[in-house]
């Protein structure tokens, strides 16, 4: 939807570029949605550049150069000229601000605020001694406020549920650790006293579980379950084993899985405040720290803008005539030029003999 009748019907498009976090387009807020009176006081120029930037989204690029090379009609200066007239016009203001976080990072970002309704130079200062104390949490550009990011606990794995034993009439004096009593029932330990059951060779005695419990809670640590144990000790085992404390010890230390990569969770952003707002100026870098500032221009600006105004009101300027250098492409006149023929113009000016070949 268009806002008034004289405007172009060229909107913004998806890939005009975003500012960086917190800066670019930025609405006043309590405002009606769009309709076509909002823009009708203004000349179709100014018009149809407000309705171009009213149809930004929030944080969308607002300088004059962006504005320009996504405007398909006005270039640069004419871009910069109709954003005084419609500060003036009371619907445009930069505003500089004075952020400080938490951890006293502090630094001056300057805000570019839009409202799509006229508002007053009164209005405008008060909503810019408003800004001072608020929390701009979430606003601040990258690396102004970064904090280190927390690690998070690693999940405690449920201890195995294992089957009962049966007895096993190959297991020996050495019996099944399981049944030792005194031992603590450690997740480790029960995946090592396990591997009796998937394969006889691998009968490893209550010693063996004790002494290899601390590689066995390395592999649970990293994200291996008791099965994962078992199958590392007892896949492809020879006919057999002599010592299966000293080979369950070699499988685990030369298969042992790697280490999990530590679950991160994305920091929030620091809590930051405005500690000063002013008012600046649209054409140059002055503000209201230094100069009065009224229209969205300090008193030269100002004065310079209500000149050129003035000029043209008294028709000393064609208010219907564009520059070229106020359109997006203008018409370039090129002229030819013998380069080798006008060399030789310029030695024979200067007394020089032409260069052979190069007579004229």
């Amino acid at each position: 939807m268009v806002a008034c009748a004289n405007t172009s019907p060229a909107l913004p498009s998806p890939s005009h570029p975003m500012a960086n976090p917190g800066y670019g387009k930025r609405p006043v807020g309590d405002e009606d949605p769009h309709a076509d009176p909002d823009f009708a006081h203004l000349p179709p120029r100014e018009a149809e550049i407000a309705v171009f930037v009213d149809h930004l989204d929030d944080g969308h690029a607002m300088g004059h150069k962006v504005l320009a090379a996504q405007h398909p009609r006005y270039g640069q200066q004419a871009m910069r000229t109709s954003l005084n007239r419609l500060a003036q016009a009371g619907h445009l203001r930069w505003i500089r601000e004075h952020i400080t976080v938490e951890d006293n990072t502090k630094r001056w970002v300057t805000r570019t605020y839009w409202s799509r309704t006229c508002r007053s130079e009164a209005w405008w200062e008060e909503f810019a001694r408003k800004r001072n104390g608020r929390i701009v949490s979430g606003d601040l550009r990258p690396g102004l406020a970064r904090t280190d990011e927390p690690e998070l606990p690693e999940p405690e794995l449920p201890e195995p549920e294992l089957p009962e034993p049966e007895a096993d009439p190959q297991a020996g004096p050495q019996g099944d650790p399981r049944a030792e009593s005194g031992l603590e029932a450690s997740a480790s330990y029960l995946a090592l006293a396990g591997i009796r059951d998937a394969d006889p060779r691998m009968s490893l005695s209550a010693s063996d579980c004790r002494s290899l419990a601390s590689l066995a809670e390395e592999w649970l640590a990293r994200g291996a379950t008791p099965r994962d144990i078992t199958r590392a000790v007892t896949e492809g085992l020879p006919a057999t084993v002599d010592n299966p404390g000293g080979f369950a010890r070699n499988r685990l230390e030369n298969k042992m899985p790697p280490k999990k990569a530590k679950i991160r969770q994305k920091a929030a952003p620091r809590r930051a405040r405005v500690t000063r707002a002013v008012i600046c100026c649209m054409s140059c870098d002055a503000d209201e720290r230094t100069t009065r500032i009224v229209g969205g221009m300090c008193p030269d600006c100002l004065a310079e803008f209500e000149a050129a105004e003035a000029a043209e009101a008294a028709g000393e300027l064609d208010a219907g005539y564009v520059p070229d250098t106020f359109l997006a492409v203008p018409d370039a006149v090129y002229e030819v030029v013998d380069v080798a023929r006008r060399a030789a113009e310029v030695r024979e000016a200067g007394g020089l003999r032409p260069r052979a070949g190069r007579a004229l």
